[in-house]
Protein backbone atom coordinates (compact mmCIF):
# COMPACT_ATOMS: atom_id res chain seq x y z
CA UNK A 1 0.00 0.00 0.00
CA UNK A 2 1.55 3.29 -1.34
CA UNK A 3 1.37 5.87 2.12
CA UNK A 4 -1.81 8.16 1.48
CA UNK A 5 0.64 11.31 1.94
CA UNK A 6 2.54 10.14 -1.53
CA UNK A 7 -0.79 9.56 -2.65
CA UNK A 8 -1.99 13.01 -2.19
CA UNK A 9 0.78 14.43 -3.40
CA UNK A 10 0.84 13.15 -6.49
CA UNK A 11 -2.70 13.97 -7.31
CA UNK A 12 -2.47 17.77 -5.66
CA UNK A 13 0.60 18.23 -8.22
CA UNK A 14 -1.23 16.87 -11.16
CA UNK A 15 -4.48 19.13 -10.39
CA UNK A 16 -1.87 22.01 -10.35
CA UNK A 17 -0.31 21.24 -13.59
CA UNK A 18 -3.58 20.52 -15.17
CA UNK A 19 -4.53 24.26 -14.16
CA UNK A 20 -1.71 26.52 -14.37
CA UNK A 21 0.81 23.91 -17.17
CA UNK A 22 3.42 24.18 -14.39
CA UNK A 23 5.06 21.47 -12.87
CA UNK A 24 5.58 22.30 -8.69
CA UNK A 25 5.24 20.41 -5.40
CA UNK A 26 2.17 20.33 -3.59
CA UNK A 27 4.04 20.02 -0.38
CA UNK A 28 1.51 17.89 1.47
CA UNK A 29 2.29 16.97 5.05
CA UNK A 30 0.37 15.94 8.07
CA UNK A 31 -1.34 18.43 9.82
CA UNK A 32 -0.14 19.90 13.02
CA UNK A 33 -3.44 20.26 14.44
CA UNK A 34 -6.80 17.88 14.28
CA UNK A 35 -8.88 21.42 13.47
CA UNK A 36 -6.87 21.78 9.88
CA UNK A 37 -7.99 18.40 8.91
CA UNK A 38 -5.33 15.14 9.12
CA UNK A 39 -3.33 15.98 5.74
CA UNK A 40 -2.41 19.70 4.92
CA UNK A 41 -1.08 20.68 1.41
CA UNK A 42 0.61 24.24 1.05
CA UNK A 43 2.65 23.90 -2.66
CA UNK A 44 -0.42 26.44 -4.34
CA UNK A 45 0.78 29.48 -2.89
CA UNK A 46 4.52 28.88 -3.59
CA UNK A 47 2.92 28.18 -7.08
CA UNK A 48 0.50 31.61 -7.18
CA UNK A 49 3.56 33.71 -5.92
CA UNK A 50 5.77 32.80 -9.26
CA UNK A 51 2.87 33.16 -11.22
CA UNK A 52 1.75 36.24 -9.33
CA UNK A 53 -1.84 35.37 -8.86
CA UNK A 54 -3.70 35.29 -5.94
CA UNK A 55 -3.22 31.95 -3.78
CA UNK A 56 -6.64 31.58 -2.54
CA UNK A 57 -8.08 31.60 -5.88
CA UNK A 58 -6.06 29.26 -7.30
CA UNK A 59 -6.37 26.66 -4.41
CA UNK A 60 -9.80 26.69 -5.51
CA UNK A 61 -9.46 26.05 -9.36
CA UNK A 62 -7.26 23.35 -8.16
CA UNK A 63 -9.69 21.99 -6.13
CA UNK A 64 -12.30 22.05 -8.91
CA UNK A 65 -9.82 19.39 -10.18
CA UNK A 66 -8.84 17.18 -7.47
CA UNK A 67 -10.73 13.38 -7.47
CA UNK A 68 -9.69 12.63 -3.90
CA UNK A 69 -13.11 10.99 -3.12
CA UNK A 70 -11.90 7.18 -2.21
CA UNK A 71 -9.67 8.88 0.08
CA UNK A 72 -10.95 12.20 1.86
CA UNK A 73 -13.64 14.19 2.57
CA UNK A 74 -14.57 17.49 0.65
CA UNK A 75 -11.25 19.61 0.47
CA UNK A 76 -11.48 23.23 2.62
CA UNK A 77 -9.59 26.01 1.62
CA UNK A 78 -8.32 27.79 4.76
CA UNK A 79 -6.08 31.12 4.71
CA UNK A 80 -4.30 32.60 1.58
CA UNK A 81 -4.51 29.38 -0.14
CA UNK A 82 -4.25 25.88 2.42
CA UNK A 83 -5.74 22.84 1.46
CA UNK A 84 -7.09 20.61 4.52
CA UNK A 85 -7.86 17.09 3.91
CA UNK A 86 -9.45 14.34 5.94
CA UNK A 87 -9.29 10.58 5.36
CA UNK A 88 -12.69 9.08 5.10
CA UNK A 89 -13.65 6.41 7.81
CA UNK A 90 -14.60 4.14 4.81
CA UNK A 91 -10.84 4.63 2.98
CA UNK A 92 -9.41 3.85 7.36
CA UNK A 93 -11.40 0.45 7.39
CA UNK A 94 -10.17 -0.83 3.82
CA UNK A 95 -6.63 0.34 4.78
CA UNK A 96 -6.35 -1.20 8.09
CA UNK A 97 -7.76 -4.09 6.79
CA UNK A 98 -5.45 -4.31 3.70
CA UNK A 99 -2.89 -3.97 6.53
CA UNK A 100 -4.02 -6.83 8.73
CA UNK A 101 -4.34 -9.06 5.78
CA UNK A 102 -0.69 -8.26 4.53
CA UNK A 103 0.43 -12.49 5.10
CA UNK A 104 4.33 -11.56 5.02
CA UNK A 105 4.13 -9.54 7.92
CA UNK A 106 5.12 -5.85 6.25
CA UNK A 107 1.97 -4.17 7.49
CA UNK A 108 1.22 -3.06 4.03
CA UNK A 109 4.06 -1.36 3.01
CA UNK A 110 5.26 -2.09 -0.40
CA UNK A 111 8.41 -2.09 -1.34
CA UNK A 112 10.65 0.43 -3.15
CA UNK A 113 10.13 0.20 -7.19
CA UNK A 114 13.69 1.22 -7.73
CA UNK A 115 15.34 -1.05 -5.04
CA UNK A 116 19.46 0.38 -5.11
CA UNK A 117 22.55 -1.22 -4.00
CA UNK A 118 23.54 1.13 -0.52
CA UNK A 119 27.10 0.56 1.29
CA UNK A 120 26.63 1.33 4.88
CA UNK A 121 29.84 2.07 7.03
CA UNK A 122 29.32 1.59 10.66
CA UNK A 123 30.94 1.34 13.92
CA UNK A 124 34.45 1.03 13.11
CA UNK A 125 36.35 -0.04 16.26
CA UNK A 126 40.02 0.14 16.54
CA UNK A 127 41.78 -3.06 16.66
CA UNK A 128 43.60 -3.51 20.48
CA UNK A 129 41.36 -0.41 21.88
CA UNK A 130 38.12 -1.52 23.92
CA UNK A 131 34.73 -0.06 22.74
CA UNK A 132 33.62 3.13 24.48
CA UNK A 133 30.87 5.11 24.66
CA UNK A 134 31.67 7.19 21.60
CA UNK A 135 31.18 4.01 19.67
CA UNK A 136 27.69 3.37 20.62
CA UNK A 137 26.19 5.83 17.86
CA UNK A 138 27.94 5.03 14.98
CA UNK A 139 27.27 1.29 15.46
CA UNK A 140 23.19 1.46 16.37
CA UNK A 141 22.42 4.11 14.42
CA UNK A 142 24.32 2.27 11.54
CA UNK A 143 22.48 -0.87 12.01
CA UNK A 144 18.99 1.01 12.48
CA UNK A 145 19.69 2.72 9.00
CA UNK A 146 20.47 -1.01 8.00
CA UNK A 147 17.11 -2.56 9.31
CA UNK A 148 15.04 0.31 7.58
CA UNK A 149 16.57 0.72 4.25
CA UNK A 150 16.15 -3.08 3.91
CA UNK A 151 12.87 -3.21 4.62
CA UNK A 152 12.04 -0.95 2.40
CA UNK A 153 13.38 -3.26 -0.42
CA UNK A 154 17.26 -2.28 -0.98
CA UNK A 155 19.73 -4.31 -1.06
CA UNK A 156 22.08 -3.40 1.94
CA UNK A 157 25.91 -4.24 2.07
CA UNK A 158 27.18 -3.09 5.49
CA UNK A 159 30.76 -2.50 5.92
CA UNK A 160 32.41 -2.56 8.93
CA UNK A 161 35.77 -0.35 8.21
CA UNK A 162 37.78 -1.65 11.49
CA UNK A 163 41.11 0.25 12.32
CA UNK A 164 43.54 -2.58 12.19
CA UNK A 165 46.51 -1.06 10.08
CA UNK A 166 48.83 1.80 10.82
CA UNK A 167 52.34 2.33 12.58
CA UNK A 168 50.76 1.70 16.47
CA UNK A 169 50.67 -1.83 15.18
CA UNK A 170 54.67 -2.07 15.61
CA UNK A 171 54.47 -1.37 19.23
CA UNK A 172 51.61 -3.58 20.01
CA UNK A 173 53.15 -6.65 17.95
CA UNK A 174 56.25 -6.36 19.64
CA UNK A 175 54.83 -6.38 23.09
CA UNK A 176 52.77 -8.87 22.21
CA UNK A 177 55.80 -11.02 21.16
CA UNK A 178 57.45 -10.10 24.10
CA UNK A 179 54.40 -11.85 26.30
CA UNK A 180 54.57 -14.56 24.20
CA UNK A 181 57.81 -15.78 24.51
CA UNK A 182 57.34 -15.05 28.25
CA UNK A 183 54.78 -17.67 27.77
CA UNK A 184 56.89 -20.11 26.00
CA UNK A 185 59.41 -19.92 28.71
CA UNK A 186 57.35 -20.69 31.71
CA UNK A 187 55.77 -23.44 29.92
CA UNK A 188 52.60 -22.16 29.49
CA UNK A 189 50.82 -24.54 27.18
CA UNK A 190 47.43 -23.18 28.31
CA UNK A 191 48.11 -19.88 26.88
CA UNK A 192 50.48 -20.65 24.19
CA UNK A 193 50.03 -20.38 20.82
CA UNK A 194 46.87 -18.09 21.66
CA UNK A 195 48.14 -15.50 24.58
CA UNK A 196 44.80 -13.94 26.04
CA UNK A 197 44.98 -10.22 26.49
CA UNK A 198 42.10 -9.22 29.26
CA UNK A 199 41.73 -5.97 29.35
CA UNK A 200 42.79 -4.19 25.58
CA UNK A 201 43.34 -0.76 26.62
CA UNK A 202 46.01 -1.84 29.49
CA UNK A 203 47.60 -4.02 26.69
CA UNK A 204 47.67 -0.66 24.67
CA UNK A 205 48.34 1.51 27.25
CA UNK A 206 51.46 -0.49 28.21
CA UNK A 207 52.96 -0.95 24.53
CA UNK A 208 52.58 2.78 24.34
CA UNK A 209 54.34 3.70 27.59
CA UNK A 210 57.30 1.18 26.13
CA UNK A 211 57.54 3.00 23.22
CA UNK A 212 57.74 6.21 24.40
CA UNK A 213 60.36 4.83 27.23
CA UNK A 214 62.38 2.19 26.43
CA UNK A 215 64.57 2.43 23.12
CA UNK A 216 65.10 -1.07 23.03
CA UNK A 217 61.37 -1.68 22.67
CA UNK A 218 61.31 1.23 20.15
CA UNK A 219 63.75 -0.27 17.91
CA UNK A 220 61.34 -3.79 18.21
CA UNK A 221 58.63 -1.84 17.53
CA UNK A 222 60.47 -0.36 14.09
CA UNK A 223 61.41 -3.87 13.33
CA UNK A 224 57.52 -4.82 13.78
CA UNK A 225 56.62 -2.42 11.78
CA UNK A 226 58.63 -3.18 8.90
CA UNK A 227 58.33 -6.58 9.45
CA UNK A 228 54.40 -6.61 8.95
CA UNK A 229 54.60 -4.43 5.57
CA UNK A 230 56.72 -6.94 4.30
CA UNK A 231 54.45 -9.68 4.90
CA UNK A 232 56.73 -11.50 7.65
CA UNK A 233 55.06 -14.25 9.09
CA UNK A 234 56.53 -14.10 12.87
CA UNK A 235 55.20 -10.71 12.75
CA UNK A 236 51.98 -11.26 10.58
CA UNK A 237 51.32 -14.01 13.73
CA UNK A 238 51.37 -11.69 16.19
CA UNK A 239 49.51 -9.12 14.69
CA UNK A 240 46.54 -11.77 14.05
CA UNK A 241 46.22 -12.86 17.46
CA UNK A 242 45.78 -9.13 18.58
CA UNK A 243 42.97 -8.86 15.94
CA UNK A 244 41.22 -12.07 17.14
CA UNK A 245 41.32 -10.97 20.49
CA UNK A 246 39.74 -7.90 19.70
CA UNK A 247 36.80 -9.38 17.73
CA UNK A 248 36.08 -11.65 20.43
CA UNK A 249 35.45 -8.19 22.55
CA UNK A 250 33.15 -6.93 19.38
CA UNK A 251 31.41 -9.97 18.97
CA UNK A 252 30.35 -9.60 22.67
CA UNK A 253 29.59 -6.30 22.41
CA UNK A 254 27.09 -6.28 19.64
CA UNK A 255 25.96 -9.66 21.40
CA UNK A 256 24.82 -7.49 23.85
CA UNK A 257 23.12 -4.73 21.20
CA UNK A 258 21.41 -7.42 19.32
CA UNK A 259 23.86 -6.83 16.29
CA UNK A 260 24.40 -9.82 13.92
CA UNK A 261 28.43 -9.75 13.78
CA UNK A 262 29.05 -10.58 10.23
CA UNK A 263 32.11 -11.80 9.77
CA UNK A 264 31.67 -11.40 5.41
CA UNK A 265 30.94 -7.64 6.12
CA UNK A 266 34.45 -6.56 8.09
CA UNK A 267 37.11 -5.21 6.02
CA UNK A 268 39.25 -3.28 8.17
CA UNK A 269 41.82 -0.63 6.79
CA UNK A 270 44.39 -3.92 6.03
CA UNK A 271 42.11 -5.12 3.41
CA UNK A 272 43.46 -1.87 1.39
CA UNK A 273 46.80 -1.67 1.86
CA UNK A 274 48.36 -2.72 -0.98
CA UNK A 275 45.85 -0.67 -2.94
CA UNK A 276 47.19 2.74 -1.34
CA UNK A 277 50.05 2.58 -4.11
CA UNK A 278 47.94 2.54 -7.01
CA UNK A 279 45.67 5.22 -5.49
CA UNK A 280 49.11 7.76 -5.41
CA UNK A 281 49.54 6.68 -8.83
CA UNK A 282 46.30 7.62 -10.18
CA UNK A 283 45.85 10.81 -8.92
CA UNK A 284 49.47 11.73 -9.75
CA UNK A 285 48.79 10.56 -13.52
CA UNK A 286 45.70 12.62 -13.61
CA UNK A 287 47.12 15.79 -12.38
CA UNK A 288 45.54 15.50 -9.35
CA UNK A 289 47.95 14.58 -7.05
CA UNK A 290 51.25 17.28 -6.52
CA UNK A 291 54.08 17.29 -3.93
CA UNK A 292 53.82 19.59 -1.09
CA UNK A 293 56.50 20.01 1.23
CA UNK A 294 57.80 16.40 0.92
CA UNK A 295 54.08 14.95 0.55
CA UNK A 296 51.87 14.05 -2.00
CA UNK A 297 48.26 16.37 -2.12
CA UNK A 298 45.80 16.97 -3.66
CA UNK A 299 43.97 20.20 -3.23
CA UNK A 300 40.08 20.27 -3.66
CA UNK A 301 38.46 23.10 -5.04
CA UNK A 302 36.60 25.10 -2.15
CA UNK A 303 38.84 23.93 0.85
CA UNK A 304 40.58 26.44 2.85
CA UNK A 305 41.90 27.35 6.26
CA UNK A 306 41.37 30.34 7.88
CA UNK A 307 43.89 32.23 6.58
CA UNK A 308 42.32 31.45 3.10
CA UNK A 309 45.14 28.83 2.02
CA UNK A 310 43.68 26.10 0.58
CA UNK A 311 43.50 22.70 2.72
CA UNK A 312 45.06 19.34 1.18
CA UNK A 313 44.08 16.31 1.20
CA UNK A 314 47.26 14.17 2.14
CA UNK A 315 47.68 10.81 0.55
CA UNK A 316 51.36 10.25 1.01
CA UNK A 317 53.51 11.75 3.88
CA UNK A 318 57.08 12.55 3.21
CA UNK A 319 57.97 9.39 4.63
CA UNK A 320 56.25 7.53 2.14
CA UNK A 321 53.23 6.33 4.62
CA UNK A 322 50.25 6.03 3.54
CA UNK A 323 46.91 8.54 5.61
CA UNK A 324 43.14 7.50 6.45
CA UNK A 325 42.57 9.63 2.83
CA UNK A 326 44.35 7.22 0.94
CA UNK A 327 42.39 4.00 2.58
CA UNK A 328 39.02 6.01 2.31
CA UNK A 329 39.92 6.93 -0.95
CA UNK A 330 40.69 2.94 -1.97
CA UNK A 331 37.46 2.01 0.25
CA UNK A 332 35.41 4.63 -2.35
CA UNK A 333 36.87 2.90 -5.57
CA UNK A 334 36.43 -0.59 -4.46
CA UNK A 335 32.86 -0.78 -3.24
CA UNK A 336 32.09 1.52 -6.54
CA UNK A 337 33.83 -1.07 -8.80
CA UNK A 338 33.46 -4.45 -6.86
CA UNK A 339 30.68 -3.77 -4.60
CA UNK A 340 28.77 -2.09 -7.63
CA UNK A 341 27.19 0.29 -4.84
CA UNK A 342 24.85 2.82 -6.44
CA UNK A 343 25.40 4.53 -3.03
CA UNK A 344 27.64 4.82 -0.06
CA UNK A 345 26.31 6.18 3.55
CA UNK A 346 29.29 6.66 5.95
CA UNK A 347 28.23 6.83 9.78
CA UNK A 348 30.56 8.71 11.79
CA UNK A 349 30.62 12.25 14.48
CA UNK A 350 30.52 15.02 13.46
CA UNK A 351 33.78 15.68 14.47
CA UNK A 352 34.86 13.98 10.55
CA UNK A 353 32.66 16.44 8.34
CA UNK A 354 35.59 18.44 6.65
CA UNK A 355 37.29 14.68 5.79
CA UNK A 356 34.73 13.40 4.46
CA UNK A 357 33.83 16.29 2.24
CA UNK A 358 37.34 16.91 1.17
CA UNK A 359 37.71 12.57 0.56
CA UNK A 360 34.17 12.96 -1.18
CA UNK A 361 35.07 16.00 -3.82
CA UNK A 362 38.52 13.89 -4.51
CA UNK A 363 37.05 10.66 -5.37
CA UNK A 364 34.51 12.75 -7.60
CA UNK A 365 37.59 14.45 -8.80
CA UNK A 366 39.18 11.46 -10.32
CA UNK A 367 36.01 9.77 -11.37
CA UNK A 368 35.72 7.25 -9.13
CA UNK A 369 32.51 8.27 -7.96
CA UNK A 370 29.41 10.56 -8.34
CA UNK A 371 29.28 13.22 -5.41
CA UNK A 372 25.64 12.46 -4.84
CA UNK A 373 26.77 8.40 -4.31
CA UNK A 374 28.09 9.23 -1.09
CA UNK A 375 26.24 10.50 2.37
CA UNK A 376 28.04 11.61 5.52
CA UNK A 377 25.72 10.77 8.35
CA UNK A 378 27.09 12.65 11.23
CA UNK A 379 26.14 12.91 14.95
CA UNK A 380 26.69 14.21 18.22
CA UNK A 381 28.37 13.38 21.20
CA UNK A 382 27.06 11.34 24.23
CA UNK A 383 26.99 13.96 27.26
CA UNK A 384 27.44 13.18 30.99
CA UNK A 385 25.27 15.28 33.48
CA UNK A 386 27.71 17.92 33.69
CA UNK A 387 27.47 18.66 29.66
CA UNK A 388 30.53 17.29 29.08
CA UNK A 389 31.55 14.19 27.31
CA UNK A 390 30.81 11.22 28.64
CA UNK A 391 34.13 10.25 31.29
CA UNK A 392 34.69 7.72 34.02
CA UNK A 393 35.91 9.98 37.53
CA UNK A 394 38.93 9.31 36.33
CA UNK A 395 38.86 11.32 32.77
CA UNK A 396 38.84 8.23 30.86
CA UNK A 397 35.96 7.28 27.97
CA UNK A 398 33.30 5.12 29.42
CA UNK A 399 33.69 1.77 28.22
CA UNK A 400 30.73 0.19 26.36
CA UNK A 401 30.85 -3.20 28.04
CA UNK A 402 30.59 -1.46 31.56
CA UNK A 403 27.75 0.62 30.53
CA UNK A 404 25.83 -2.04 28.98
CA UNK A 405 26.24 -4.23 32.20
CA UNK A 406 25.05 -0.74 34.27
CA UNK A 407 22.34 -0.62 32.16
CA UNK A 408 20.75 -4.31 32.77
CA UNK A 409 21.41 -4.05 36.44
CA UNK A 410 19.90 -0.99 36.52
CA UNK A 411 16.69 -2.47 34.98
CA UNK A 412 16.68 -5.42 36.96
CA UNK A 413 16.57 -3.76 40.25
CA UNK A 414 13.66 -1.72 38.83
CA UNK A 415 12.63 -5.56 37.17
CA UNK A 416 12.99 -7.21 40.97
CA UNK A 417 10.26 -4.12 42.36
CA UNK A 418 8.14 -4.66 40.30
CA UNK A 419 7.39 -8.18 39.54
CA UNK A 420 8.93 -10.20 42.40
CA UNK A 421 7.23 -13.38 41.72
CA UNK A 422 8.60 -13.98 38.20
CA UNK A 423 11.12 -16.35 37.74
CA UNK A 424 15.34 -15.84 37.65
CA UNK A 425 14.76 -16.63 33.94
CA UNK A 426 11.77 -14.18 32.73
CA UNK A 427 13.46 -11.17 35.43
CA UNK A 428 16.99 -11.97 33.86
CA UNK A 429 15.33 -11.91 30.03
CA UNK A 430 12.83 -8.61 30.80
CA UNK A 431 16.36 -6.82 32.42
CA UNK A 432 18.53 -7.31 29.55
CA UNK A 433 15.35 -6.55 27.30
CA UNK A 434 14.42 -3.01 28.70
CA UNK A 435 18.21 -2.15 30.35
CA UNK A 436 19.89 -2.93 26.71
CA UNK A 437 16.57 -1.58 24.82
CA UNK A 438 16.31 1.69 27.29
CA UNK A 439 20.26 2.85 26.31
CA UNK A 440 19.57 2.45 22.44
CA UNK A 441 16.00 3.78 22.40
CA UNK A 442 17.02 7.09 24.24
CA UNK A 443 19.89 7.51 21.80
CA UNK A 444 17.48 6.99 19.02
CA UNK A 445 14.58 9.13 20.41
CA UNK A 446 17.33 12.11 19.91
CA UNK A 447 18.16 14.12 16.95
CA UNK A 448 20.89 12.30 15.76
CA UNK A 449 22.95 15.53 15.16
CA UNK A 450 22.77 16.43 18.17
CA UNK A 451 24.45 15.92 21.96
CA UNK A 452 22.53 14.91 24.31
CA UNK A 453 22.53 13.73 28.46
CA UNK A 454 23.07 10.07 29.06
CA UNK A 455 20.68 9.46 32.20
CA UNK A 456 19.67 6.26 33.59
CA UNK A 457 16.67 7.65 35.41
CA UNK A 458 15.46 9.22 32.23
CA UNK A 459 15.79 6.64 29.95
CA UNK A 460 14.75 3.79 32.32
CA UNK A 461 11.86 6.04 33.03
CA UNK A 462 8.13 3.79 32.88
CA UNK A 463 6.89 6.96 31.40
CA UNK A 464 7.93 9.57 28.46
CA UNK A 465 9.30 8.69 25.44
CA UNK A 466 11.03 6.18 26.83
CA UNK A 467 11.99 2.35 25.64
CA UNK A 468 10.12 0.71 28.80
CA UNK A 469 7.29 2.79 28.09
CA UNK A 470 7.02 1.31 24.71
CA UNK A 471 7.45 -2.25 25.81
CA UNK A 472 5.27 -1.71 28.50
CA UNK A 473 2.63 -0.51 26.13
CA UNK A 474 2.68 -3.51 23.83
CA UNK A 475 2.51 -5.73 26.88
CA UNK A 476 -0.39 -3.97 28.36
CA UNK A 477 -1.99 -4.73 24.79
CA UNK A 478 -0.92 -8.60 24.90
CA UNK A 479 -2.46 -8.79 28.19
CA UNK A 480 -6.43 -7.66 26.46
CA UNK A 481 -5.43 -10.69 24.55
CA UNK A 482 -4.49 -12.94 27.21
CA UNK A 483 -7.56 -11.81 29.60
CA UNK A 484 -10.32 -12.13 26.55
CA UNK A 485 -10.74 -16.11 27.29
CA UNK A 486 -11.96 -15.27 30.73
CA UNK A 487 -14.22 -12.59 29.33
CA UNK A 488 -15.65 -15.46 27.04
CA UNK A 489 -14.33 -13.88 23.96
CA UNK A 490 -12.61 -15.75 21.21
CA UNK A 491 -10.38 -13.67 19.30
CA UNK A 492 -9.30 -15.41 16.39
CA UNK A 493 -13.05 -16.45 15.96
CA UNK A 494 -14.21 -12.10 16.51
CA UNK A 495 -11.42 -11.84 13.90
CA UNK A 496 -12.30 -14.01 11.35
CA UNK A 497 -14.30 -13.17 8.12
CA UNK A 498 -14.26 -9.48 9.10
CA UNK A 499 -14.52 -7.18 6.13
CA UNK A 500 -15.44 -3.77 7.55
CA UNK A 501 -14.42 -1.80 10.40
CA UNK A 502 -16.88 0.40 12.17
CA UNK A 503 -15.09 2.99 12.98
CA UNK A 504 -17.19 5.93 14.63
CA UNK A 505 -16.01 7.10 17.83
CA UNK A 506 -12.74 9.97 17.41
CA UNK A 507 -10.29 7.31 19.66
CA UNK A 508 -11.02 4.91 16.95
CA UNK A 509 -10.62 7.35 14.43
CA UNK A 510 -7.71 8.21 15.65
CA UNK A 511 -5.60 5.68 16.29
CA UNK A 512 -6.42 4.43 12.67
CA UNK A 513 -5.32 7.43 11.17
CA UNK A 514 -1.82 7.07 13.23
CA UNK A 515 -1.67 3.34 12.25
CA UNK A 516 -2.06 4.06 8.52
CA UNK A 517 0.68 6.48 8.28
CA UNK A 518 3.37 3.85 9.56
CA UNK A 519 4.97 3.27 5.80
CA UNK A 520 5.18 7.24 5.67
CA UNK A 521 7.63 7.71 8.52
CA UNK A 522 9.69 5.00 7.33
CA UNK A 523 10.28 6.34 4.28
CA UNK A 524 11.16 9.87 6.19
CA UNK A 525 13.32 8.57 8.33
CA UNK A 526 15.02 6.41 5.41
CA UNK A 527 15.40 9.67 3.56
CA UNK A 528 16.37 11.80 6.10
CA UNK A 529 18.37 9.53 7.68
CA UNK A 530 16.92 9.86 11.49
CA UNK A 531 15.40 7.16 13.62
CA UNK A 532 14.19 9.84 15.54
CA UNK A 533 11.40 10.12 13.38
CA UNK A 534 10.41 6.47 13.95
CA UNK A 535 10.89 6.60 18.03
CA UNK A 536 8.61 9.67 17.86
CA UNK A 537 5.48 8.01 15.43
CA UNK A 538 5.94 5.09 18.04
CA UNK A 539 5.12 7.22 20.97
CA UNK A 540 2.78 8.71 19.75
CA UNK A 541 0.93 5.71 18.67
CA UNK A 542 1.47 4.26 22.28
CA UNK A 543 -0.12 7.44 23.39
CA UNK A 544 -3.70 7.55 21.33
CA UNK A 545 -3.79 3.79 21.67
CA UNK A 546 -4.06 4.75 25.62
CA UNK A 547 -6.08 7.35 24.89
CA UNK A 548 -8.84 4.60 22.87
CA UNK A 549 -8.15 2.25 25.22
CA UNK A 550 -9.45 4.68 28.31
CA UNK A 551 -12.35 5.46 26.04
CA UNK A 552 -13.18 2.68 24.05
CA UNK A 553 -13.73 -0.94 26.11
CA UNK A 554 -12.42 -3.77 23.80
CA UNK A 555 -13.54 -6.71 25.73
CA UNK A 556 -16.65 -5.61 27.20
CA UNK A 557 -17.59 -3.85 24.13
CA UNK A 558 -20.83 -4.24 22.31
CA UNK A 559 -20.68 -7.44 19.47
CA UNK A 560 -20.76 -4.55 16.56
CA UNK A 561 -17.65 -2.37 18.17
CA UNK A 562 -15.81 -5.38 19.48
CA UNK A 563 -13.91 -6.80 16.34
CA UNK A 564 -12.82 -3.38 15.36
CA UNK A 565 -11.38 -2.53 18.33
CA UNK A 566 -10.18 -6.00 18.53
CA UNK A 567 -8.35 -5.51 15.62
CA UNK A 568 -6.65 -1.99 16.78
CA UNK A 569 -5.14 -3.68 19.27
CA UNK A 570 -3.83 -6.18 17.35
CA UNK A 571 -2.45 -4.17 14.54
CA UNK A 572 -1.23 -1.56 17.09
CA UNK A 573 1.09 -4.31 18.61
CA UNK A 574 2.16 -5.33 15.41
CA UNK A 575 3.51 -1.88 14.41
CA UNK A 576 5.11 -1.11 17.75
CA UNK A 577 6.94 -4.89 17.93
CA UNK A 578 7.95 -4.36 14.11
CA UNK A 579 9.60 -0.83 15.08
CA UNK A 580 11.26 -1.78 17.83
CA UNK A 581 12.59 -5.40 17.21
CA UNK A 582 12.94 -5.12 12.97
CA UNK A 583 14.00 -1.90 12.72
CA UNK A 584 15.05 -0.31 16.11
CA UNK A 585 16.74 -3.65 17.26
CA UNK A 586 15.15 -3.61 20.38
CA UNK A 587 13.57 -6.66 22.11
CA UNK A 588 9.90 -6.63 23.20
CA UNK A 589 8.35 -8.67 26.11
CA UNK A 590 4.90 -10.08 26.67
CA UNK A 591 4.97 -8.89 30.55
CA UNK A 592 6.74 -6.40 32.62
Amino acid sequence: MKPVIDILEERISAAMMQVTGQKAPAIVQAAKEAKFGDYQANGVMALAKNLKTNPRKLAEQVVEKLDLNDLCEKPEIAGPGFINLRLKPQFLSDAILEINADSKNHLGISKIAQPKRIVVDFSGPNIAKEMHVGHLRSTIIGECLCNILEFLGHKIKPQNHIGNWGTQFGMLCALYSRKRDAAIKRGDKKTFPYLPIKDLDAFYKEASHLFHTNEEFAAESREAIAGLHKGNQIWISCWNEIIRASEQHFIDIYKKLGIIYAEANIRGESFYKDMLPNIVSELKEKGLAVESDGAVCVFPEGFKDKEGNPLPVIIQKSDGAFLYATTDLAAIRYRVNELKADEIIYVTDARQQLHFEMVFTVAEMAGWAKREMLHHVTFGSVLGEDGKPLKTRSGENVKLKDLLDEAVQSASKIVEQKNPELSKEEKEKIANAVGIGAVKYADYSNNRTSDYVFSFDKMLAMDGNTAPYMQYAYARIKSIVRKAPEKGVNVEQELQGLKNLNLTEPDELALAKHLVRYGEIIESAAADYKPNYLTAYLYELAQKFSSFYQNCPVLIASPDKRPTRLLLCDLTARTIEHGLKNLLGIEVVEQM
